[in-house]
């Protein structure tokens, strides 16, 4: 969701009707008071935030925002009058994250707002998967070996994302056939022990960390002494 704060009805309802045009939710507010108590129990993505408003004004209001652990993390597009070289750097400098001057074309606005919602997007923290210098990343599909890359088959990789996301748990063979082969699978409990001969060789000194739990079937050993 997209809000533009301004108090001009008619440039509020061409950026709102040029948001949702191209597909964005966009909602307009016509002065600060009315927007900040919206805010109270709404968040938006962006905010494109006019200086000259009634009520609180846009720097106010941006100041207001960065100061609040709530709202410091949205983003906000200012909008300045053209020549007011004061207000574009007052807004920098409290945290805007871009600013227009007036007046500008809806075009130009469109695009600010999603270069904005570009730079803005959190970092995807991948959660890697490590034990010692194995480690797997889920996001690149990939698995090193002490640095070294290892060329695992998908069912592989599979049985080792299972035993690494649960360290030190015991599974039964057909509970290993239920996750990786699917629940569906018919094919003989041996077809896991094939594959966790294989994974182990693969993964060198790191295979032995892979057991063998008897009469019941395989986990892998928490701890490592490397």
């Amino acid at each position: 969701m997209i809000w533009c704060v301004e108090d001009d009805s008619s440039i509020r309802d061409i950026e709102v009707y040029a948001l949702t045009s191209i597909g964005f939710e966009a909602k307009g507010f016509e002065d600060g008071d009315s927007f900040w108590n919206a805010l109270q129990s709404e968040k938006p993505e962006l905010v494109v935030l006019d200086v000259m408003l009634p009520g609180k004004d846009g720097v106010t209001l941006l100041k207001l925002m960065k100061e609040s652990e709530d709202f410091r993390g949205i983003p906000v597009i200012m909008a300045t009058a053209k020549g007011s070289e004061y207000d574009k750097i007052q807004s920098l400098d409290l945290g805007a994250d871009d600013y227009l001057v007036k007046p500008f074309g809806i075009m130009e606005m469109v695009s600010r707002v999603k270069a904005v919602l570009r730079r803005c997007k959190p970092v995807k923290d991948t959660k890697l998967l490590k034990l010692g210098g194995l480690v797997l990343n889920p996001d690149e599909h990939t698995v090193t070996v002490d640095g070294d890359r290892v060329v695992l088959t998908y069912k592989e990789y599979e049985l080792l994302h299972l035993f690494l996301s649960q360290p030190g748990i015991a599974f039964t063979r057909e509970q290993l056939l239920s996750n990786v082969w699917n629940a569906d699978y018919l094919g003989e409990t041996r077809t896991v022990d094939m594959h966790v001969r294989t994974l182990r060789q693969k993964l060198g000194e790191y295979g032995n960390f892979i057991e063998t739990v008897r009469n019941v079937g395989y986990r892998l050993e928490a701890k490592h002494d490397k």
